[in-house]
């Protein structure tokens, strides 16, 4: 036994050198092949979760404490979609299953209790700037309900409502996903949601601590990187960076790992239930680095008590720096599992 200790230190040694550097024995994808439209993401380490952006141009007015304390994280190599899932690939999984959305079904009185039956259609939630100037935020905590509706008919099919189309727009990202819709594809595509690191260390694109996929930058030589928000929120949207509303997969710069669209364009869902505190107890547990976290067993989320979520990453082109920065790319955010809006979305990965 005591002969062994020698190549054991050898290997411990060997390992903690692969951790602290990002790299492992093999960065290649197995035998070398992608499945069609997904890149591998080499294994590695990177430090999750992000600064207080308020001091930063461009970082918005939320601390994002539920994106710290920042931590050593390591993920094994994955293949992740290199981009969002689109309204064509998305028709091709319901032509395939028959699947119906969940914003294409008649919610029921049981869901529902004391809901009047006229309001039991279905629908889903979309964005609808108002006519004026509206504060983003009051007393309340409901000022978002000023640009919010609950649109009967909306849904992938039709966005904005009933008399909106998908036709002509195969490329862009399929929107008012539920998580159950994006795990059913997933399913189906025979791949998996990704975990929230999986999530971020492939956004980051090799780069690490950084705001953005390419850099810390918001705007390298004045050019655009992302599909956000330009304008007065939310009833203003100058479209400088061409595009009112999403915009067709792939549009912007990849990062380094050849992923598009990992800031901006629509919120993506990950496999995790959502916690403020999910780093913090991470790190309580562990202060020698985190391996392949899978996140909680539960949803906690003290805004909503009682409403279960799932992590959303990457934010939307309803993001800017006057109410939602999130498309800081170590922020976090969060939805609730039964909903879909005109701005979620979702990419799948695939274990090795």
């Amino acid at each position: 036994m005591h002969s062994q200790t020698p190549l054991k230190l050898h290997c411990l040694a060997i390992f903690i050198v692969l951790i602290v550097t990002g790299c492992q024995p093999s960065a290649g994808p197995p035998n070398n092949e992608n499945p069609p439209g997904m890149a591998w993401i080499p294994g590695g380490s990177f430090d999750m979760g992000c600064v207080d952006p308020t001091r930063f141009p461009h970082g918005g007015p939320d601390p994002m404490n539920d994106a710290r304390p920042i931590h050593l994280v390591h993920v094994d190599g994955f293949w992740m979609d290199e981009k969002e899932v689109t309204n064509a690939e998305f028709d091709e999984f319901v032509k395939a299953t028959n699947y119906v959305t969940i914003a294409e079904r008649t919610p029921s009185a049981e869901d529902f209790p004391g809901a009047p039956p006229e309001a039991l259609v279905a629908g889903s939630i979309v964005f609808t700037p108002p006519m004026e100037n509206v504060p983003l935020r009051d007393g309340t905590g409901g000022a978002h309900l000023r640009w919010w509706n609950y649109v009967p008919g909306a849904n992938w099919r039709h966005p904005t409502g009933p008399d909106s189309s998908v036709e002509g727009h195969d490329d862009d990202p399929v929107v008012h996903i539920a998580f159950e819709d994006a795990e059913a594809y997933a399913e189906w595509a025979n791949k998996r949601l990704p975990t929230e690191a999986e999530w971020e260390y492939a956004a980051r694109g090799g780069l690490d601590s950084t705001f953005y996929p390419w850099g810390n930058d918001f705007r390298p030589e004045d050019q655009w990187m992302a599909n956000t928000w330009q304008g007065r929120f939310p009833n203003e949207n100058t479209a400088e960076d061409g595009f009112v509303g999403v915009a067709p997969t792939g549009t912007y710069p990849s990062n380094d790992y050849g992923l598009y669209d990992m800031s901006g364009n629509v919120w993506e869902w990950c496999a995790d239930w959502y916690r403020p505190d999910t780093y913090l107890t991470q790190v309580k547990r562990s202060r020698d680095g985190i391996y392949n976290p899978k996140g909680p067993v539960d949803s906690h989320d003290p805004q909503e008590p009682g409403l279960p979520k799932r992590v959303q990453r990457g934010g939307s082109f309803l993001c800017t720096e006057q109410y939602c920065a999130r498309y800081i790319i170590g922020t976090r955010g969060k939805g609730e599992i039964s909903s879909g809006t005109n701005h979620i979305g979702f990419r799948c990965a695939k274990s090795p």
